[in-house]
Formats: structure tokens, C-alpha cells, sequence
């Protein structure tokens, strides 16, 4: 019987063969067609195109040697798709925000429906779902709505430090915690446990795996070879269609368990007095028409579970890169903490009313955007038309990515740009530039990332708050002597750092009764 299922499985990797080769006939025919030419890129192989020149975990690094190569447009083409790879913040503004209208699409990407993973709207298309659930979203995380998180932030990043203190060898697990403890506090109206919270755990569980598969360079194969998730069961190649079952079926526990939190707890009056996203829009449903009922509760959905997506592994990612910067930098730490005793003093901790006055810790957080990116190419864009820029010619369909690694890489523009030196965002005045990383690194155009204003609260309040109070420096072994390492970053869409030795102490000031105080007032408190 194996060989029959071997002959068959070859007749359909033929046919989708075949079918890239029509792709690849019909781009020829479009590009003999149009006068402007391509944008430069690397000489494509028959069929296959560049796929076999790009690393596949770590995509960014190709795209940014490329650049040096053929410029800040590089065209490129993988089996069937075409590709161009932005390196330029001016012409990705240029594109993305002046020619908005045009490249606010998303690519088609073939892991999100069956691996449940469409629950996340930043990936749809553009259309009136996506307006629907951005507008949801929006209205929570604006600029003028996320302020009001602001003293919620301090105390969660308070409880970091807590839980630091208490526990510091699983800090990658209390950063995460962190993360989880804002959003879900926004979105849900519910306070995580310190310690193994169980709705912690359905997120975990469902996001871990299925975050590493929602890249195109992941989906393609899926693109490619579509039968793959149509074999049976005792097939050779069933794992793929076994893991995108599991993963549909626990991203749909992460939806609709905090979900029906909400709604069970909507009937308690004390409820009333509370708020998140979700009360505040089930509210509102109440009183539409029935028939617009569904639509708007599966787009609120959506908005939620984005609003924990994207939060999760990107904040811990953030913090991690911050706790990593500072073992291998211990004098920005020590500029760090002696700008915050000055201005703040040792009796009490920063608040965002010291934020303007702070402005080395400001150039810390930038420094921690731009040294190792924890989304270095960004979510894709798609061409919804044809488009001509700087006398190049922009196929419609086309996947437009934006390599942030490459941008943050320039060396003109930053450098020795490898090594974490806040100083490069303050002038010869002592004041900040006008560089900030937080106006690229969080996507660019009507697809921007609309929880950028609290995802920049949490990082300054979680890194201010740990400065203030603790000391990251590197571990030791029982000699005493510091164990070297080098750094190693788990990647997909979010680029972490991996675990790595460090040690983590309360600064002498802080002494144990008032890790103890800050314990007994912080912990279990509602917002």
C-alpha cells in the first residue's frame, strides 16, 4: 500500500508544481506587459524562485544582506509568490502611509483558518470585518482611552518586581505574567494569579505552538501543498492536519473561556461599577438590532483575542531583551539608576508624572525597541492594486515586508549598531532626539499596531519600576566566577531571547519589610 499512497502523493506535489509553473507564466506575461520594470532583486531559479536562498528562521537576515546588494526595494520571488522587502523607514512611509489606500491588504496566509488562528483580525483582509473589529479595538486602546491604565501598569510592574524578588530563576515566566496581567485586566476585567493562573495557562497553551506559523515563509508550504491537511489520519504527512485540529481547538478555549467570564459576571451588580473592552461593547450589542448581533460579537471576539496575541510574547519579548541588555551592559544600568535616585529619589518609585523627567531611562526603552526588534519584519502588507514607485512597477498581490531588523541595522543611521548604547538618542543638549524606534517598530499605515500606546506604557513603567528597585547583573558560578554566554533567540514572528544566566537582587535600598509591605497592599488588588 505504501507505494500507491507514495505514487499519489507525487501526482499531487505534480499538479501544485504545475500550478506554480502557471503562476510564474502569468507574472511574466504581466511584467512584459507593464513598461516600468521590477524593483532589483536576487536571479530567481526555475519553479522554486529564492526560496532556497532565504533562511527560513530567520528571513531578516537574508532580506538585509540583500539590501546591501540591490537597495532599499528588493524584489524576490518563492514558488508562486512575489515578494518585495522594504528597508527604508522613508520609503515604507512612503508606501504604507502616503499610499495607504493601496497596501493596507494582508497576504493570504494559508495557516490561519485551519489552525484557528484567524481569531487574530491584524491578519485578515482589508474590509468591513477588519474595520469593525479595529474600530472595537480602537475606541479601548486610543491614545486617550489607554492613559487611564496608567496607575494599573505601575502596580502590575511593581508586582513583577515581587515576584522577582520571591522567585528571580523563573523571570521569563514573570515577565510573561506581566504582559497577561495588563491585557487581561483591559480587556476582561480579570486579575491574574501570581503564580499559575489557569486562564494563563489556556493562553499558553494556545498560543506557543501556533505563534511560529503565521510567517509566510512558514505558510508557503502549506500554500503549496494544500492536500496536506486532506490525507487520512494513518497517512504519511497527517501530523500537519493533526496539529492544526489541536491548535483550532485550543485557540478557541483561549476565545471563549474569558469570553463567557465576562458574561457570567456582567449579572452580578458589583460588576456594574467595573469595565473592560468586552463589558463596555456586550453593553452596547444589547442594544442593536438582532440582526446585527452575531456579526458584532464575533468581531468583538476577534478584537479581544488580538489585544492577548499580540500582547503576550511581545511584551515578555521586550523585557527580555531589556533584563538581557543589562547583564551585558551593567553601566547603562548604573547611568539608569543613578538617573532615577536624582530625580526621584529613594523613598518612593517613578510614576509616569517623572516621565518627562527622565530622560535617559526614555533613551533606555528606545534602545530596548531598536537593539534586538522582537518583531523584525513586521506583519506583512499586500499590493490591493498595481503601482508604480521611484519608477519601479508594483505587481497587484504583491506581499510587501517590512524588514525593521534592517532598518534598526543601519549603520549610517546607528552606529555600531550591534551594541545597546541609549546615549544615541541624546543630543550634545542632554535632551532626546527626534529618533524614536517606536514610530517604525510598531508597523506603519492604516494596519498599524492600535495597542502601540500601551504597549509603550508597559515597557517604560515595567523598566523604570525594576531599575528603581533591582539589580540584573551576570550569574555566578560557585567559584564566583561570571558565567559567560551567548545569547540565543528563539524566532517566528516574535523574536525572544532564550533563557540565559543572570542574577536578579534587590538593590541595597530596598529592604525586606518593604518588599513585604508592597506585598500585603498589592497583591489581590482589584483595578
Amino acid at each position: 500500500m505504501a507505494p500507491a499512497v507514495d505514487r499519489r502523493l507525487a501526482i499531487l506535489a505534480s499538479i501544485s508544481l504545475s500550478f506554480v509553473a502557471v503562476k510564474a507564466l502569468g507574472w511574466f506575461i504581466k511584467k512584459r506587459r507593464h513598461n516600468s520594470p521590477l524593483p532589483p532583486g536576487p536571479v530567481p531559479l526555475p519553479l522554486l524562485g529564492s526560496v532556497l536562498s532565504i533562511d527560513a528562521k530567520e528571513p531578516w537576515l537574508t532580506y538585509t544582506e540583500w539590501s546591501a546588494a540591490y537597495g532599499d526595494l528588493v524584489f524576490l520571488r518563492s514558488l508562486d509568490e512575489e515578494m518585495i522587502v522594504v528597508n527604508s523607514q522613508k520609503i515604507a512611509e512612503a508606501l504604507l502611509d502616503k499610499r495607504s489606500r493601496i497596501y493596507s491588504d494582508r497576504p493570504y496566509l494559508a495557516t490561519l483558518e485551519p489552525y484557528g488562528l484567524s481569531v487574530n483580525f491584524a491578519f485578515i483582509g482589508y474590509g468591513d470585518e477588519w474595520r469593525l473589529c479595529r474600530r472595537l479595538f480602537h475606541q479601548t486602546f486610543r491614545s486617550e482611552s489607554a492613559a487611564k491604565f496608567r496607575s494599573m501598569q505601575i502596580r502590575r510592574a511593581l508586582e513583577i518586581v515581587i515576584n522577582l524578588v520571591d522567585d528571580p530563576q523563573n523571570y521569563y515566566d514573570h515577565f510573561a505574567t506581566f504582559s497577561l496581567s495588563v491585557v487581561m485586566s483591559t480587556v476582561y476585567d480579570y486579575n491574574i494569579s501570581a503564580r499559575d493562573d489557569p486562564m494563563v495557562q489556556i493562553v499558553i497553551k494556545a498560543l506557543i505552538p501556533g505563534l511560529t506559523l503565521i510567517t509566510p515563509e512558514r505558510a508557503l508550504m502549506l500554500k503549496t501543498f494544500p492536500f496536506l491537511l486532506k490525507i487520512p489520519d494513518w497517512c504519511w504527512g497527517s501530523s500537519i492536519k493533526r496539529d492544526a485540529r489541536a491548535s483550532t481547538e485550543r485557540v478557541n478555549e483561549m476565545v471563549n473561556v474569558p469570553f463567557r467570564y465576562v458574561q457570567q459576571h456582567m449579572a452580578d451588580s458589583s460588576f456594574s461599577a467595573r469595565s473592560s473592552m468586552v463589558a463596555e461593547n456586550l453593553r452596547r450589542m444589547e442594544m442593536q438590532e438582532d440582526v446585527f448581533k452575531p456579526a458584532f460579537e464575533n468581531a468583538l471576539k476577534k478584537a479581544a483575542s488580538t489585544a492577548i496575541i499580540a500582547s503576550y510574547e511581545t511584551s515578555a519579548a521586550t523585557l527580555m531583551v531589556f533584563a538581557l541588555a543589562m547583564v551585558l551592559y551593567p553601566d547603562v544600568q548604573k547611568r539608569a539608576q543613578a538617573e532615577i535616585d536624582s530625580v526621584v529619589g529613594r523613598e518612593r518609585l517613578p510614576t509616569f508624572e517623572d516621565r518627562a523627567s527622565l530622560p535617559y531611562i526614555e533613551a533606555v526603552v528606545r534602545e530596548t525597541w531598536r537593539w534586538e526588534p522582537v518583531v523584525p519584519l513586521g506583519v506583512p502588507h499586500a499590493a490591493s492594486s498595481d503601482d508604480v514607485y521611484d519608477g519601479y512597477f508594483i505587481p497587484k498581490g504583491t506581499i510587501i515586508t517590512y524588514n525593521t531588523w534592517g532598518i534598526t541595522r543601519d549603520e549610517k543611521r546607528y552606529p555600531d549598531a550591534s551594541r545597546f548604547i541609549p546615549e544615541r538618542f541624546i543630543g550634545n543638549d542632554g535632551a532626546l532626539t527626534d529618533d524614536d524606534p517606536a514610530q517604525y517598530i510598531f508597523g506603519l499605515g492604516r494596519r498599524i499596531c492600535p495597542g502601540r500606546y500601551t504597549a509603550d506604557s508597559s515597557a517604560w513603567a515595567a523598566i523604570a519600576t525594576m531599575l528603581a528597585t533591582l539589580d540584573i547583573s551576570p550569574a555566578k558560578d560557585d567559584q564566583g566566577k561570571v558565567i559567560s554566554f551567548t545569547p540565543e533567540f528563539i524566532t517566528g514572528v516574535v523574536r525572544c531571547p532564550e533563557i540565559f544566566p543572570c542574577s536578579i537582587s534587590r538593590r541595597s535600598h530596598i529592604h525586606p519589610d518593604l518588599v513585604d509591605s508592597w506585598r500585603t497592599t498589592e497583591f489581590g488588588k482589584n483595578e
